[in-house]
């Protein structure tokens, strides 16, 4: 009996061995013993290979046998043997002409019948995916380190600024002026505290306590000479948020914490200052309260400033509404959001405070 011709050369070729060479996409088709019976043009295109010589080659053998990985070849007989697949296996290809390619591997048994097992194997070239993410990580790691640097110049502005007005303060002989002067290095520091607070987080969100926790001890560092007689201190729950609205949220607390360090202890008196974070399902409430003496009652008494626009205006980008409750035991200004339509927020409550 004559010896039978192997498969890939029997007859013409069928219609599924057409829509093998016709593939777009780099594909194979192997029998049960790895020997190529029909490879896409764009396979034989995208690895430099012949495609007269690709039929009836064993794989291992193509090319300069840079496909002959023992880990593949385990993994294709295993393929053939059941109903295993091949997903996503990753190898590196050295192509004699064009140098280190990463490639993955899918493959799918095809049974006709026993003596008929074929195996379809994709090949995916993702080299010029992987340099194009490795370039775009070193954008992103130049990127973070210019922003760094930015960081630290305009931080090191900010420092010089208020340097100046502080030494301008000493200089100046119109107490009006003084204040003034003094007003202004007290809000410059609080943008230097806020921005080297935000530098010096991670991307992402921020944990608000440990936010709010350092950005009012720079703030005591800086504007309470006597620790002990006036106390700064801090409460909440383990909220985190943005880093836009944690921006936000803390220059309302600088505000609030200056007005109350400016009005609240006339006279040299001590007392204490708490600033409260907490959330829920039903929104969150931001609070400072101290216990000094009180606003005034009479409305004539009360001049709003620049603090009070800047409450509001920061109020309003949060969709929060602003409450004042103030007495004999001292002042507490809550900024209140509501987790609700913007048209069913509260009513929004004008604060006059004397910044």
């Amino acid at each position: 009996m004559a010896a039978r011709t192997p498969p890939y050369s029997e007859g013409p070729l069928s219609l599924g061995l057409a829509v093998i060479k016709a593939s777009l996409a780099p594909v194979i088709l192997l029998d049960a013993d790895q020997t190529v019976i029909a490879a896409s043009t764009s396979f034989c295109d995208a690895f430099g290979l012949d495609a007269a010589a690709v039929a009836g080659s064993a794989m291992p053998g193509l090319g300069a046998g840079e496909w002959g990985s023992p880990q593949l070849q385990i993994l294709l007989a295993a393929t053939a043997r059941s109903d295993a697949a091949v997903d996503a296996y990753e190898m590196t290809l050295d192509l004699p002409d064009r140098g280190l390619r990463c490639v993955v591997i899918h493959a799918r048994r095809l049974v006709t019948d026993e003596d008929n097992i074929r195996l379809l194997v994709a090949v995916t070239d993702l080299t010029d995916v992987r340099a194009a993410d490795r370039f775009k990580d070193n954008l992103l790691r130049e990127k973070a380190i210019l922003l760094q640097e930015v960081q630290h110049r305009v931080a090191n502005s900010l420092q010089i600024i208020a340097s100046v007005l502080m030494q301008s303060a000493r200089k100046v002989q119109s107490e009006e002026t003084r204040f003034h002067l003094k007003d202004a290095h007290s809000r410059v520091m609080s943008i230097a505290t806020l921005q080297q607070q935000l530098a010096a987080s991670r991307l992402g969100d921020v944990e608000l306590r440990p936010y709010l926790t350092q950005l009012c001890r720079s703030i005591s560092a800086s504007m309470i000479p006597d620790p002990e007689r006036l106390k700064l201190e801090v409460v909440g729950d383990d909220s985190a948020t943005s880093g836009d609205i944690s921006v936000s949220l803390g220059l309302i607390v600088t505000e609030l914490v200056i007005n109350a360090l400016k009005h609240a202890y006339p006279g040299g008196r001590g007392g204490r200052i708490l600033v409260s974070y907490d959330s829920d399902a039903q929104g969150w409430t931001l609070a400072v309260r101290d216990d000094g003496v009180g606003m005034p009652k009479s409305p004539e008494n009360v001049t709003p400033g620049l603090g009070t626009s800047i409450i509001e205006s920061l109020a309003r980008q949060l969709h929060a509404a602003v409450k004042v409750e103030t007495g004999k035991g001292g002042t507490t200004v809550s900024i209140v959001h509501v987790r609700t339509e913007p048209a069913m927020l509260p009513e929004r409550t004008t604060v006059q405070l004397s910044t």
